[in-house]
């Protein structure tokens, strides 16, 4: 193998569970964040979608133990976008992280060459391949809090935040090949195909999860819109997938109070620990 097919260089990713929490694209988008001020300016910097830079921003912000980036409304300079503290400080934590790891990447870039059987972009697929992803569009971590044990299935109460729980339903066989206790650190995972949105609490439903919170997006599609809810703290959200013509029979609009519903069977568990 010659020099040039034996360098490499890296680019860190942070996993928590089977999500791309921080990676280089997003470090990027949070460093844009915090200079222009704006997440549209930031999008175009990275560059990302604009509906995608806010996907990714929400990710952070329902992952993280505190908010990464916060928004605002009105004001003398009419609002916008910035980096918390904690949002700074994950960035200089990932760039610290990644100096370190790309003196790691040297060394074995050195100890290649001495290996034909092995090549740069071999060692490349066999980590694509080895990297999980999940498509789940709302994704919460906490600690278990509670499990009640059933003959076949057990219910585990994961708290999210000090003002936010999340119930799930998994078999007792699952529980077990898991490992799940109280404390264990758990990733919970809900489709937004799964989510339920209410206007009026009126009306009865067995969905065991129930959380009010505000209309902060809607991304419209031929058929289907996103529709997106900020939980109250301003930390968490939650998106769902309705119609365009339930958006319509709703009157949704950004500003409006709405609660997002979703049953514990919806809910899948990835342990952590």
């Amino acid at each position: 193998m010659n020099s040039e097919q034996a360098k490499l260089t890296t680019k860190l990713t942070i996993d928590q569970g089977v999500v791309n929490f921080l990676g280089d694209k997003r470090i990027r988008l949070l460093e844009a964040i915090d200079l222009h001020g704006s997440i549209n300016k930031a999008s175009k910097a990275v560059p990302l979608s604009y509906k995608a830079a806010w996907e990714a921003v929400d990710e952070m912000n329902n992952l993280a133990p505190q908010p990464v980036v916060v928004r605002t409304t009105g004001g003398r300079h009419g609002g916008g976008t910035s980096l918390t503290a904690y949002g700074r400080s994950l960035i200089a934590f990932y760039r610290a992280l990644e100096q370190e790891s790309q003196g790691a990447i040297e060394i074995l870039t050195g100890n290649l060459g001495q290996i034909d059987a092995l090549d740069a972009t071999g060692l490349r697929q066999v980590l694509k391949r080895i990297s999980m992803r999940t498509s789940a569009r709302n994704q919460f971590a906490g600690p278990v809090i509670a499990i009640t044990e059933g003959i076949v299935d057990s219910e585990v109460t994961i708290r999210v935040d000090a003002a936010l729980t999340l119930t799930a339903v998994v078999t007792r066989e699952s529980t077990e090949k898991m490992g799940l206790a109280i404390g264990s650190e758990v990733l919970a995972l809900v489709k937004a195909s799964s989510i339920l949105l209410l206007v009026d609490e009126q009306g009865q439903i067995s969905a065991r999860n129930r959380y009010p919170g505000t209309v902060s997006h809607i991304h419209a599609g031929p058929v289907n819109a996103e529709v997106t809810l900020s939980l109250p703290g301003g930390h968490h959200v939650i998106t769902g997938v309705i119609t365009q013509e339930s958006v319509k029979r709703l009157c949704l609009e950004v500003g409006s109070p709405v609660t997002a519903v979703f049953k514990a069977s919806s809910v899948f568990l990835v342990a952590l620990d």
